[in-house]
């Protein structure tokens, strides 16, 4: 990946900040964002020479496309657009949530990817190519108690994964993942009280850990995936296999 460079949203901790890491090692320059600019260039300080911070939350158009546009100025390309910031405000059943935490999970977990992938297909990789990866989750290929809105959200992104392939090829692929229970903050209400019985449910034997997620990424977003689009990559330990959690 030497010479391509990437954008990574929320990406100041958690699988955002991993699969970062794991471009970067790959030789790629890499342009972390997060809702606090400080968190942004914290988490670039943490990468080293070629990274950088920007401040944006994920749903500000504008700051999404000075983001995009420093990119491009700064390092000469966008290769690599990583959609990774996702929320889950929604907490219960579904007929029990309002329309505030509904709208902000949809804005966050499925117009985000729309908004930065529009914007770095007009900057760049229209015209020059380039590689998209969603951060959806296993959740969208299941259901379960709780997290209804959050699935719903993850199972849209999954499908869009789909169509943007097909409306963006060949220039532009377009892949995603799907994580189980990670150590992540977005998830410590799955693992932090019960990780011994999670990771029992789970055939690997553990829950994951965001480099887990990070290696996937990269993956998908280098030439070892060239003739892979509109795919989710299940990154998951085997708990789909077990009844999990998710």
């Amino acid at each position: 990946m030497a010479g391509k460079v990437a954008v990574v949203t929320g990406a100041s901790r958690g699988i955002g900040l991993a699969a970062a890491a794991a471009l970067r090692d790959r030789g790629a320059h890499v342009v972390v964002t997060s809702r606090s600019e400080e968190r942004a260039k914290e988490a670039a300080a943490r990468l080293g020479d070629g990274a950088s911070g920007f401040g944006a939350h994920a749903t500000d158009e504008a700051a999404a496309r000075a983001c995009v546009e420093h990119t491009v100025a700064t390092y000469g390309s966008l290769d690599i657009l990583v959609n990774n910031a996702g929320t889950n405000p929604a907490y219960g059943p579904v007929i029990d949530q309002d329309h505030g935490r509904f709208a902000k999970t949809m804005d966050v977990n499925l117009w985000a990817p729309i908004l930065w992938t529009s914007l770095a297909v007009r900057a760049w990789m229209g015209e020059h190519g380039g590689s998209v990866v969603n951060t959806a989750s296993i959740g969208g290929l299941t259901v379960a108690q709780d997290v209804g809105i959050y699935h719903v959200s993850k199972a849209a992104l999954i499908h869009l994964t789909k169509q943007l392939a097909l409306e963006l090829a060949p220039k532009v692929r377009v892949n995603a993942i799907a994580p189980g229970v990670v150590r992540t903050r977005l998830a410590e209400a799955l693992w932090e009280e019960n990780e011994a019985k999670v990771a029992a449910a789970t055939p690997l034997g553990r829950i994951g850990e965001p480099e887990d997620l990070g290696e996937a990424v990269a993956f998908l977003a280098g030439g070892g995936a060239r003739w892979i689009t509109g795919e989710t990559l299940v990154v998951d330990g085997g708990q789909l296999l077990g009844g999990g959690p998710l």
